[in-house]
């Protein structure tokens, strides 16, 4: 008979609640959950601590790889890596920045082999809508992504074209014939400001010449063009990383009338302000910006009353020359947050100070993006499930230091942010993939064990 392992945990997440329990896995499957002092012959046993709680594993569908082509940006190993540090056990990974895109089912091929051999947790793929692959999403949907990325404004990549109007409604008719779904970057180039062609991109150090260029106007018009589309075709859409808090009425509102919609939001857009980031602070910068207060204000509310579905990293890195391109200008540095292994200690950090509980947070670090992308078995601990676990310690302090996180390339928006709460340990199947040893030098990461992770696949279940 196979060894039994029975983790026991005075706060264990279950069916959005927190309870005492004893969590049975066999074979990589949680097999029963019991009272936290039942006995179970012939295991072996982990007890949480009273000052952490168990967790499901955490899902992030948004996350950019980036390898094969810019693996010097990230890579499979050192994102894998990070997400277990992080908690993150399921993550969907974004159709560009590799090289090549993950528009064709042998782009999925190539990403799949450089994947396979260095993934530490599970890894689903998302495929893209770009105007040379429409008419043709169905063999892509076939190989098994789990729905189709598009652009309505320039990508930052010449490989990777946006959608005009005509293109999204074309891509949404196809959506909803093979019943798949379209996640859109949702930004309206007609109102974006760009720099004058004089000036090469140039933006300057300071972040509010940014924040001006690409105005929540923007944001809002390519949502209102998605729900239009969605509305009329019937097809799954799905808003990624909203930072325009005044969007929500319209999103609410499309939900209501039974559209089918989701939308997400970042740990960034919840945890920064704009009027907090410093001249030439090109580690900030995003696409959509980072905005005011107020507007998080407004965001954290959609979170509260469930409006967004879902908080991901939109983990989108690269190297620390790219990010400090042009010496600090927002114009000419590379857009992307870096923030995979920190998101649910950033926004917990946060949701305390605003009075809101541990338990309204969770499910969109679990549930919620489990499903945006369509994932079965992913972010729930129940009978059946995969035991994809993580111990959380709520009170740990958790200096932000970029050198030390495990990101390929040392720069993120959160270096040096003093945050609470810290993963401290995490099961893949059952099997301990990471943990955290305290010693004299303070916390240190350790990892178990070769890559075990599996490549998932919307059509075919896990492929080992």
């Amino acid at each position: 008979m196979p060894e039994r392992l029975v983790i026991r945990a005075g706060r264990s997440f279950l069916g959005g609640a927190f309870r005492p329990a004893a969590v049975v896995v066999e074979r990589g499957v949680v097999v029963d959950i019991l009272s936290v002092g039942d006995r179970v012959a012939g295991a072996k046993t982990a007890i949480v601590p009273d000052d952490a709680v168990l967790l499901p594993g955490l899902v992030d569908s948004h996350v950019h790889v980036n390898e094969p082509g810019r693996t010097e940006w990230e890579g499979f190993r050192s994102a894998t890596l990070a997400a277990a540090a992080g908690g993150v056990t399921t993550f969907v990974d974004m159709p560009l920045n590799s090289i090549p895109a993950t528009t064709t089912p042998a782009a999925l091929a190539v990403k799949k082999a450089a994947a396979q051999p260095s993934a530490f947790v599970d890894v689903g793929f998302w495929g893209g809508a770009v105007p040379e692959s429409l008419g043709m999403l169905a063999p892509l949907h076939a190989a098994g992504v789990y729905g189709f990325k598009c652009f309505l404004a320039p990508s930052g990549v010449d490989e990777f074209g946006h959608l005009d109007r005509s293109q999204l409604a074309a891509a949404m008719e196809e959506i909803a014939a093979i019943d798949s779904r379209l996640i859109v970057h949702a930004e309206d180039p007609a109102l974006l400001h760009e720099p004058p062609a004089h000036a090469a991109g140039a933006l300057g150090r300071g972040y509010e010449a940014f924040l001006a260029s690409r105005p929540p106007a923007s944001e809002a018009s390519a949502i209102d063009a998605v729900i239009a589309e969605a509305r009329r075709t019937g097809a799954r859409a799905h808003i990624l990383h909203l930072s325009d808090a005044g969007s929500l009425p319209a999103i609410r509102a499309a939900k209501a009338d039974g559209i089918r919609l989701t939308v997400e939001t970042c740990p960034h857009y919840l945890t920064i302000a704009a009027e907090d980031i410093p001249d030439g602070a090109s580690e900030f910068k995003c696409c959509p910006p980072i905005r005011e207060a107020s507007n998080r204000d407004r965001l954290w509310e959609g979170v509260v009353d469930g409006t967004i579905d879902a908080i991901v990293s939109d983990h989108s890195p690269s190297t620390v020359d790219l990010k400090r391109s042009g010496g600090g200008d927002f114009g000419l540095a590379w857009g992307g947050i870096a923030g995979l292994q920190v998101g649910l200690s950033a926004v917990w950090t946060e949701a305390r100070m605003r009075g809101i509980p541990l338990e309204s947070v969770l499910p969109l670090y679990t549930t919620g993006p489990a499903r945006v992308a369509g994932l079965t078995g992913a972010g729930a601990i129940e009978v059946g499930a995969p035991a994809h676990l993580t111990v959380f310690g709520v009170d740990d302090p958790f200096r932000v230091e970029a050198a030390e996180l495990l990101h390929r390339n040392p720069i993120t928006a959160y270096d040096h942010r003093v945050l609470s709460g810290r993963i401290r340990r995490t099961w893949l199947r059952g099997r301990a993939i990471y943990n955290v040893t305290e010693g004299a030098a303070g916390a240190a990461p350790r990892f178990r064990g070769k890559p075990k992770g599996r490549l998932l696949s919307a059509a075919v279940g896990a492929v080992s």
